[in-house]
Parts: C-alpha cells; sequence; structure tokens
C-alpha cells in the first residue's frame, strides 16, 4: 500500500456548460438536453482563456449536456462514462422553474425544507447522494486498476458532471454542507483527493479538499 503523500490525485470537477433550461432556470436532471449555442460559445471562451487544468484520464456523466462538454474542453481525450452520474430526478418538478411552479404546495413545502424533502414523484436527496458515491467508487476501482496497467495511478483526473454531482460528492467526502459546493455551469474545483488504495478501494479513508475554486 502506498502512503498518503504518494497517493495524492488531483480531481478536476467541472460542471457541464448550459442548456437552454439552465438559461430559463427551470430544474434540469433527467432530460437529456444537449447544450445551448450560447453555452457552447462560453465553455470555448473558458478554454481559450485556459480556465481549465491539464488532466490524464477523463470522466462523465452519460447525459448529452456532459459528454459535449467533455468533447469541447479535452477533444483529445476519450472519456469513461460513469452511469450512476445522472442528474437527479426532479419528479414533479422536472423542466420546470419557479414561475411555473410558485403557486404549487407541494413545491412550497419543499421550498420551506430548505431543500431537504424528496422530490414528488422523483429521487430523494439521500438516494441521490449514494448513487453518486457508487459511481464515485467505481471510478477509483477504474483508477486501481489503472496501477496494473501504468504502474501508477494518472496524477490528475477530469470529472464532467452536473451541479447536483459535485455537491453529492463533495459534502460526501469534504465534510461541509451539500449546497456550500453549488457552482455555474462550465465552472467547478480543483480538489485532492487522499486515500485512494491501489489494492482496493477503502472507502472510509478517501477525502476531498478543495484546493482552488476553476
Amino acid at each position: 500500500m502506498r502512503n498518503g503523500t504518494e497517493n495524492q490525485i488531483t480531481l478536476v470537477f467541472i460542471r457541464h456548460g448550459e442548456t437552454q433550461a439552465n438559461k430559463e432556470r427551470r430544474y434540469l436532471g433527467k432530460t437529456d438536453e444537449s447544450l445551448s449555442k450560447k453555452g457552447i460559445e462560453i465553455l470555448k471562451s473558458y478554454k481559450m482563456q485556459k480556465l481549465y487544468p491539464d488532466v490524464k484520464c477523463l470522466f462523465t456523466s452519460p447525459m448529452k449536456r456532459c459528454t459535449e462538454t467533455a468533447k469541447i474542453i479535452y477533444p483529445t481525450l476519450r472519456p469513461i462514462v460513469i452511469p450512476e452520474w445522472e442528474e437527479i430526478n426532479f419528479g414533479r418538478f422536472e423542466y420546470r422553474n419557479y414561475e411555473e411552479l410558485k403557486d404549487d404546495v407541494q413545491y412550497q413545502s419543499w421550498l420551506c425544507s430548505g431543500g431537504t424533502l424528496d422530490f414528488p414523484e422523483g429521487e430523494s436527496r439521500k438516494d441521490f447522494i449514494l448513487r453518486c458515491k457508487s459511481g464515485f467508487i467505481s471510478m477509483c476501482n477504474e483508477l486501481n486498476q489503472s496501477v496494473g496497467r501504468k504502474a501508477k495511478n494518472p496524477a490528475s483526473v477530469g470529472m464532467i458532471v452536473h451541479g447536483g454531482t459535485i455537491m453529492s460528492l463533495l459534502s460526501l467526502y469534504g465534510g461541509n454542507d451539500y449546497f456550500d459546493y453549488q457552482v455555474s455551469n462550465g465552472r467547478g474545483y480543483v480538489c485532492r483527493l487522499t486515500g485512494l488504495n491501489d489494492k482496493k478501494t477503502q472507502e472510509e479513508q478517501m477525502q476531498i479538499k478543495v484546493v482552488a475554486e476553476i
């Protein structure tokens, strides 16, 4: 087993670019929407500004807005898709915004709960976090397998995901509240992952520390 210093990996969390639903402030979960023209332009602008760190390997949600973002930011890398990283299922709130929901009793109850109640006909935050965690363990296992193929884990790993996925994983492994890790489209965090065991993923030993914002 490697010691903690040797086994540190840089994780680059990036939220996908803007879609039409994002622009209209809609709850965009299971709807598999592509990036908007403006979203593509903004990502290309960020890339020209060298906003995104180089990474050695790339993982992504299977949804189009993430895979399209990955092709723009890291066109030479072939991403590994993590199915569990699909965005949360907003249920009855899906693809609707505040103006369309403000008179809905269930929506008002959800707002009053601070966003902690389950989404009606949708997914609970607890189940979503557990799903994202399962995908993260799958990613770590993939990284561990790379030890045998490439002698060591890659030093930097890119993750093109959803805002909810970022909030789930960083609140789980970073120690702060779920909503502390909100991030706008095309932005994200550079983090340090410690505790990854190259023999077997030891989930309880892993920690993620945010070291910079993108």
